[in-house]
């Protein structure tokens, strides 16, 4: 398996338009413009301009993850996301090394990009999400 590079680093916030200004001034990085994932149920904003940035995550509807997470832990690290040259492929290839998925086939992230989830049960406790780009490596299955 090669090593992933780290993408971005999810943070739940319940107000992006608060916790924006901090970690811009904290990170020195610029936030981007606010994405509306309607089928997430979640507004996002992006602070850097390279790998690895921070995603900020608003909840926008009361049935969100997002709402039941910052329900149950408050504030804080949501998921580690890793990238991938295909998600379906490795996707695939975790389910076959018996790492337990949210999401059986890709679904449409942040930017347009594929994206999916690996449930924390299988990994350490830790939400991971795998995005596509065409310049990761390549995780085939066995």
């Amino acid at each position: 398996m090669p090593q992933l590079p780290l993408d971005h680093i999810g943070i739940a916030v319940p107000s992006i338009a608060e916790a924006l200004p901090l970690l811009e001034l904290i990170t020195g990085g610029r936030g981007s413009a606010v994405e509306r994932i309607e089928d997430q149920g979640v507004d996002v904003a992006f602070i850097g301009a390279a790998a690895p940035r921070l995603e900020l995550i608003e909840p926008v509807a009361p049935d969100s993850p997002v709402t039941r997470f910052l329900e149950r832990r408050g504030p804080g690290l949501h998921h580690l996301a890793y990238a991938v040259r295909d998600v379906a492929a490795a996707l695939e290839s975790f389910r076959r090394a018996g790492i337990r998925l949210v999401d059986h086939e890709p679904r449409r992230g942040a930017h347009g990009r594929r994206v999916a989830f690996l449930h924390p049960a299988s990994t350490a406790g830790v939400l991971i999400e795998l995005v596509e780009d065409e310049r990761a490596p390549r995780i085939t299955p066995d």
